[in-house]
């Protein structure tokens, strides 16, 4: 359907993530439409725009078919405030917290 040869399919299935073919009982590939519609975006991309594989992926990626994690990844924020120790939290219940754990720790010894 696309015109390339079965072991560019899969290699492309190594490169892109997004193309997870399911296997029949016959263990033949069964592309549903999505990942056929991007197997030719794939195709147009390496073959008529003469991309490389990494810079198609940046394409796609900016088109919303691989996973964009800049949209969605957390703002950096300090170690501290990662371990909760944010201005307000008293100094005396991490003291309280240490040496509970240090008797759950002493109980499975």
């Amino acid at each position: 359907m696309a015109g390339v040869k079965a072991y560019v399919l899969r290699y492309w299935e190594t490169e892109f993530t997004q193309l997870r073919p399911k296997k029949s009982g016959t263990n033949q590939r069964l592309y549903p439409r999505k990942e056929v519609e991007l197997i030719l975006e794939i195709k147009h991309l390496l073959y008529d725009k003469r991309y490389t594989i990494e810079g198609a992926k940046k394409t796609l990626g900016f088109k919303g078919k691989a996973v964009v994690l800049e949209k969605t990844a957390l703002k950096p924020r300090k170690q501290a405030a990662l371990f909760a120790m944010e201005e307000g939290i008293p100094r005396e219940s991490w003291d309280e917290v240490r040496a509970e754990l240090r008797s759950v720790l002493k109980l499975l010894k």
